[in-house]
């Protein structure tokens, strides 16, 4: 007999084994691969979050090694400049992440490159063209000598960016990497699981991703901050904004019931970034506000801030404009989706759920 109960957004639902990442909702913790989030960030870029995450799943010698992993990324990246030319062609008037969406979907299944770094090193490299082409300035080619963090901003701004901004990025990328069977991740790991290889599926995690519902939070978040405009009126913005079913932008999360632990990472990185603290002091106060508003609206609901808050503030105080905030996002995850291409792949069986049909039957 078929299981006819309904979880239309599978909360709860286990469907995959995994030594990734798990995400506490309850105890508002972050594990990946054995390590706190907070621990992680503090130990490991970038380069050594993806290459903890790739231990043991990548090619011999294509994870686990993270000087290994930022020479595969920085090779990934020369590689994936050739292809600019015709990206920034075919991307014409179309917004960051749709550019990167034609980006991996020029990529070719044959390339010789492995194709977790192929992936990992073409989408810096393609964001900085495309922002730079939208500025009227031509794409720089990379610095292989440089990490990831580094060699984009230097991509976007034409030069070499202080190192409190590099570290901040940084950060910002090894935070986001992984996030347990979130949206993209496990769209990604379907199409893995049908053995369509990494590019493809990287390329369904994105898309994924470009939804509003998954990966378009922090733009808004600015778009709060500047319609709130002063801390005298954020306690009536905030009524204001219950009454019309306003739905607040940076608060809340699907699994956590607390404080995401992503949160305060970000936010003790942007306090060490130059000419942030009045907006910071400003943002620490939003935050005040609208959290008791969620206590006097919404007195039931575990409700607290999100990992988009403080992302918001971080991407403002690097430059990267409101249109990038899923490109860049993207540029971070993607080692997370490439890892989870690795372990469905050792599955070896393709995920097809059942479904409850609802439908007309013959004869009725």
């Amino acid at each position: 007999m078929l299981q006819t109960r309904v979880n239309s957004g599978l909360d709860g639902v286990i469907v995959a084994d995994t030594v990734m990442s798990e995400v506490d909702g309850e105890a508002g913790r972050l594990i990946v691969r054995g390590h706190t989030i907070e621990e992680l960030v503090a130990t490991r870029g970038f380069e050594g979050v993806a290459a903890l995450l790739w231990e043991g799943f990548a090619p011999a010698g294509q994870g686990g090694d993270t000087q290994a992993v930022r020479a595969g990324l920085a090779a990934a990246r020369v590689r994936a400049f050739a292809d600019v030319p015709k990206l920034l062609q075919a991307a014409e008037g179309l917004t960051p992440v749709e550019g990167l969406r034609v980006g991996l979907g020029m990529l070719a299944d044959s390339d010789p490159t492995p194709h977790h770094y192929l992936v990992c090193g073409a989408l810096p490299v393609f964001l900085a063209a495309l922002l730079r082409a939208s500025d009227g300035k031509p794409a720089l080619a990379p610095d292989p000598s440089l990490t990831t963090a580094q060699d984009l901003l230097r991509m976007v701004r034409g030069q070499r960016a202080d190192a409190v901004f590099e570290n901040a990025l940084d950060t910002y990328l090894a935070t986001i990497t992984d996030h347990g069977f979130n949206a993209s991740t496990f769209t990604a790991r379907v199409v893995a699981s049908t053995h369509a290889g990494l590019i493809s599926s990287v390329l369904a995690g994105l898309c994924a991703l470009k939804g509003p519902l998954h990966g378009g939070a922090p733009g808004p978040v600015l778009d709060m901050f500047d319609d709130i405009g002063s801390l005298d009126r954020a306690a009536a913005w905030f009524d204001d904004a219950f009454a019309k079913g306003t739905t607040l932008m940076g608060f809340g999360h699907r699994i956590y019931k607390v404080r995401d632990p992503r949160a305060d990472v970000l936010k003790n990185t942007v306090a060490t970034l130059p000419k942030t603290s009045g907006r910071l002091a400003f943002a620490v106060e939003v935050e005040k506000s609208a959290i008791a508003a969620l206590r006097r609206h919404k007195p039931g609901r575990r409700l607290d801030t999100n990992v988009e808050f403080y992302t918001a503030l971080l991407l403002e105080a690097l430059e990267v404009p409101r249109s990038a905030f899923t490109a860049l996002f993207a540029v971070g995850r993607v080692a997370g989706w490439c890892a989870h291409v690795f372990e469905q792949e050792k599955v070896g069986r393709i995920i097809r759920p059942q479904s409850n049909y609802v439908g007309k039957r013959p004869g009725m």
